[in-house]
C-alpha cells in the first residue's frame, strides 16, 4: 500500500513538473478566430485534361504554398484536407477578396502562335478565337508553350521608354527552343501582318499579344528563350501576375467552398470573455466543492488548477490549435473534472457510513475503487463524442472536439492521480483521523439524509414518467414541425457577416436599408447592443460590399469584425455530416453499453439520449435559435454528458443486482436512483455554475452554446432517471424476465 501510494506520488510529480514545463517554453496556437485573420478552404475541381485526385492537389497544395509565401503573410497555414480540399489559414489578413483571387486563379499559361485576324465565318479546324487586348478578335492555333516551362516572371518597370511596368518571362530546357522556333516561324511573316503576332493566353484571355520585332531572322527567332509581358499594368497589378505565372499553373481548377474572416478585436474579446467565465466558474465550483466537501473539496479544487495545466500542456505539446469553440470546450471540461470528484466523494460517504469502525483513509480507498467503472465508462461515452468530431466535423469544432477530449483525459488524471495523491495524504495524517468531520466524507449530507428518511418510491408507476417525457417530447416535435429549424449558413450554404456599430441599430431598420440595397431575403439579427448580425445567401464579394455600405449608411459606422462564406455543396456535406455525426454518436453508444451493461440498460440509455436530442432539438426551434456547426458541438457534448448520468445509475444497478440477484429490477433501479442522486445534484450544480458564468461573462458568440448546455444539462439529469430507468423496466416487462441476465 505505501509503496503503491510512493509510486502515485511520483507519478504525479512527474505529471505536474513536465506539464509546467512545456506550458513555460511552448506556446499554443490560438486559431484564427481568437487572432484574427482569414481562413480559405479550396476545392479542386477536375478538368477535362486532369482529375482533381490526391496527387494532384498535392501538387495543387504547393504551388499554393509558393503563392502564399510571396504575398508575404506570416506565419500562413496550407493543409490538405480529405481528397480534393485545401485549407489556407492567413493570419492578420482581414480583406481575403486579393488573397482568395490570387490563391483561386488555376493560372493557366499558354502561347499560341496567331493564324490571323477572326470574321464570323472563319475559323480553322484546331484554332480558338479569342478577343486581345483592344477588342480584335485573333484565331490561335494549338498552345506551343505552357506555364510548365517558365524558368522565371519577374514585373518591372520600364525608366528608359517610359512604358510603365511590364513582365519579364524566362523558359527553360526544351522551352528556350520551342520559344526560338516559335519566333522564327513568326518573323517569316511581313511587318503588319496578324501571323506575326505571338499571343500569349492567361486563363482564357489574351493579356499580350506582340508583334516580333523587325530585327529577328527569319527561321532564327529569340534565342535567348525570354519575352516581355506589356500592357497597362500597375505595380500591384504585374507583380501579382508575375507570383502567378512563377508559382507555376495550378493543375486543376479550384473552388473557394467557405471562407471566414474574424478581426483581431473579436478575438480579443473572445479571450477576455472566455478567460473571465473560466476564471469566475472556477471559483464559484471551487467554492461549490468546498462547501459540501470540506477538507477533500479544497484538494479536489487544487487539483482542478493542476487539471487546467494539464489540459494547456496536452494542447501546447500537440500543437493543437485552440479555437473559439475549443476554449469553450476548455471551460466546460471544469465543470466535468469535478464530476470524478464527486463520484469518488460520495462512494467514500457511503463506505464511511456503512462500516463499524471506518477511517478517513479507509473510506477514500473505497470510494476511489468503487467509483473507477463508473468514471471510466462515463468518461469513454464522452471520448466517443469528442471523436466523433474530430472526425466528422470541420474547423472551429473539430477545435472543440480535440480539446473536449484532451480535457476528459486531463480530468482523469486530475481525479484519480494527483486528487488521490493529496486525499491519501492528508487522511492519513493523525490529525485527520482524530477529527473525521473536517475530511468532509465522515458525513452523509443533506440531500441523501432526506432521501433516506422520505425512501421515495420512484418506480413504482415507471409509466407515469414516461408519458410525462412523452407530453415533452411531442412539445418540442410541434416547435420543430410549426416553426421549423433555422439551420445556421454552415448547413444551407451563403454568407454571414457580423458588424460592430458605434450606437444600437434597430434591426428592422437595417432589414429595411437591405431590401432597398437589393437583399430583401437578408436575415438581419441584433447580438447584443452594438452587434449586427446579417445571414445571406451566396453572395460575390461585390455584393458583400454592398451589404456593407448598406448596414454602414444606417448605422452611422459600421465595421465588419467577422465574415463567413460557405459554398452550397460544402453546406450540404456539412448537414449530411452531421446527420451522420448524430447517428453515429447514438450507434456507438448503444453498441458501448451494451457490451458494458447489457443490451437492456444499453438499449434504455440510447432511448434516454434520442429524447434528449429531439428535446433541445425543439427547445431551439421554438426559440428561433440557430442551428449550427457550433450547435452540433454542443449537441453532442449534450450526448457524452447524458449518458454520464445514465452510466452511472445503471453502474450502481450493476452492482446491486450482483449482490441482490433475485430483488425485481424496480426496487433496484429505484435504490440505486436513491443512491446516486446526491453525486447528480452536486455534479449538476458545479457543471451549472460553469455554463452559467460561460453564458453571462462567454460574450455574444458563446451565449447559444452555453444555452444548449445548459437546457442539455436539466433534460439530460431528467431522462437518465425518468427515461432511462423506466425503459429499461419496462423492456424487462416485455423479455418475460430475460433482462435479469440482460440488465
Amino acid at each position: 500500500m505505501i509503496r503503491s501510494a510512493r509510486v502515485r506520488a511520483l507519478l504525479a510529480l512527474t505529471v505536474i513538473a513536465v506539464s509546467l514545463y512545456i506550458a513555460l517554453t511552448v506556446p499554443i496556437r490560438l486559431g484564427l478566430d481568437l487572432r484574427g485573420g482569414t481562413q480559405i478552404v479550396l476545392q479542386t475541381r477536375s478538368t477535362p485534361t486532369a482529375t482533381a485526385d490526391r496527387e494532384a492537389t498535392d501538387r495543387t497544395l504547393e504551388v499554393l504554398r509558393g503563392r502564399v509565401d510571396a504575398l508575404g503573410v506570416a506565419e500562413p497555414t496550407l493543409v490538405r484536407s480529405g481528397e480534393d480540399r485545401i485549407i489556407v489559414e492567413l493570419p492578420g489578413v482581414r480583406d481575403p477578396k486579393q488573397a482568395a483571387e490570387v490563391l483561386g486563379r488555376t493560372a493557366q499559361l499558354t502561347i499560341h502562335p496567331v493564324a490571323g485576324t477572326a470574321t464570323a465565318d472563319t475559323k480553322g479546324a484546331g484554332e480558338r478565337v479569342l478577343s486581345d487586348a483592344s477588342g480584335e478578335r485573333l484565331r490561335l492555333r494549338a498552345a506551343a508553350l505552357t506555364g510548365q516551362q517558365v524558368e522565371d516572371a519577374a514585373a518591372r518597370f520600364d525608366q528608359e521608354s517610359g512604358a510603365g511596368w511590364h513582365i519579364t518571362v524566362d523558359f527553360g530546357g526544351a522551352g528556350r527552343a520551342e520559344w526560338a522556333r516559335l519566333t522564327g516561324e513568326a518573323a517569316c511573316k511581313p511587318v503588319g501582318d496578324p501571323g506575326r503576332r505571338i499571343a500569349i493566353v492567361l486563363d482564357d484571355k489574351i493579356i499580350s499579344s506582340p508583334e516580333v520585332a523587325p530585327s529577328i531572322a527569319c527561321g532564327t527567332g529569340i534565342t535567348a528563350g525570354s519575352t516581355q509581358i506589356t500592357g497597362s499594368f500597375d505595380d500591384t497589378e504585374a507583380r501579382e501576375l508575375a507570383l502567378l505565372i512563377k508559382g507555376g499553373a495550378l493543375p486543376v481548377a479550384v473552388e473557394t467552398v467557405e471562407q471566414r474572416t474574424v478581426g483581431p478585436t473579436l478575438g480579443a474579446e473572445a479571450i477576455a470573455a472566455s478567460t473571465w467565465a473560466a476564471v469566475i466558474g472556477t471559483v464559484l465550483t471551487s467554492l461549490f466543492v468546498i462547501a459540501v466537501y470540506r477538507l477533500m473539496g479544497m484538494l479536489a479544487a487544487l487539483a482542478l488548477l493542476c487539471y487546467g495545466l494539464i489540459s494547456y500542456a496536452a494542447l501546447a505539446a500537440l500543437g493543437a490549435t485552440l479555437t473559439l469553440p475549443g476554449l469553450a470546450g476548455f471551460v466546460l471540461a471544469i465543470g466535468m473534472a469535478v464530476d470524478a470528484n464527486v463520484l469518488v466523494f460520495e462512494r467514500a460517504r457511503e463506505e464511511h457510513a456503512a462500516r463499524e469502525r471506518p477511517t478517513p483513509r479507509s473510506s477514500l480507498t473505497a470510494g476511489f475503487r468503487n467509483a473507477f467503472s463508473a468514471i471510466a465508462d462515463s468518461n469513454i461515452t464522452t471520448l466517443i463524442a469528442a471523436a466523433l468530431l474530430f472526425f466528422l466535423a470541420s474547423g472551429p469544432v473539430r477545435g472543440f472536439g480535440v480539446t473536449l477530449g484532451i480535457g476528459v483525459l486531463a480530468s482523469m488524471v486530475s481525479a484519480l492521480l494527483i486528487t488521490r495523491v493529496l486525499a491519501d495524504h492528508a487522511a492519513s495524517r493523525p490529525w485527520l483521523r482524530n477529527r473525521p468531520h473536517l475530511s468532509g466524507i465522515a458525513t452523509t449530507g443533506p440531500v441523501r439524509d432526506r432521501l433516506l428518511r422520505r425512501d421515495p418510491q420512484l418506480m413504482r408507476r415507471p409509466r407515469r414518467w414516461l408519458a410525462g417525457s412523452a407530453a415533452l417530447l411531442v412539445l418540442s416535435g410541434a416547435g420543430i414541425a410549426l416553426r421549423g429549424l433555422d439551420l445556421g449558413v454552415e448547413f444551407t450554404g451563403g454568407r454571414l457577416a457580423e458588424y460592430t456599430t458605434g450606437a444600437p441599430v434597430d434591426p428592422d431598420k437595417a432589414r429595411a436599408a437591405l431590401a432597398d440595397a437589393g437583399f430583401p431575403r437578408a436575415v438581419v439579427q441584433s447580438s447584443g447592443g452594438d452587434r449586427l448580425t446579417v445571414r445571406t445567401g451566396a453572395l460575390s464579394d461585390a455584393q458583400a460590399a454592398e451589404v456593407t455600405r448598406a448596414v454602414d449608411a444606417v448605422a452611422g459606422g459600421a465595421d465588419r469584425v467577422r465574415d463567413e462564406l460557405i459554398g452550397p455543396s460544402l453546406g450540404e456535406e456539412l448537414r449530411r455530416n452531421a446527420l451522420i455525426a448524430l447517428a453515429l454518436a447514438l450507434g456507438a453508444q448503444l453498441l458501448y453499453l451494451a457490451a458494458r451493461f447489457r443490451w437492456v440498460l444499453g438499449t434504455a440509455a440510447v432511448s434516454a439520449l434520442a429524447h434528449d436530442v429531439l428535446v433541445l432539438l425543439g427547445v431551439f426551434a421554438w426559440l428561433g435559435k440557430p442551428v449550427d456547426g457550433v450547435f452540433l458541438a454542443a449537441l453532442l457534448t449534450v450526448i457524452g454528458y447524458s449518458v454520464n448520468d445514465s452510466v452511472v445509475v445503471f453502474d450502481r444497478i450493476r452492482e446491486l443486482r450482483r449482490r441482490h440477484r433475485t430483488a425485481p429490477l424496480p426496487r433496484i433501479t429505484n435504490q440505486a436512483i436513491l443512491q446516486t442522486v446526491p453525486r447528480t445534484v452536486n455534479t449538476g450544480m458545479g457543471a451549472a455554475l460553469i455554463l452559467t458564468a460561460l453564458a453571462v461573462l462567454g460574450g455574444d458568440s458563446l451565449t447559444d452554446f452555453a444555452l444548449a448546455l445548459l437546457i442539455g444539462l436539466v433534460v439530460g439529469t431528467w431522462s437518465s432517471v425518468f427515461v432511462a430507468a423506466p425503459v429499461a423496466i419496462e423492456l424487462q416487462d416485455r423479455t418475460g424476465g430475460r433482462g435479469k441476465r440482460a440488465a
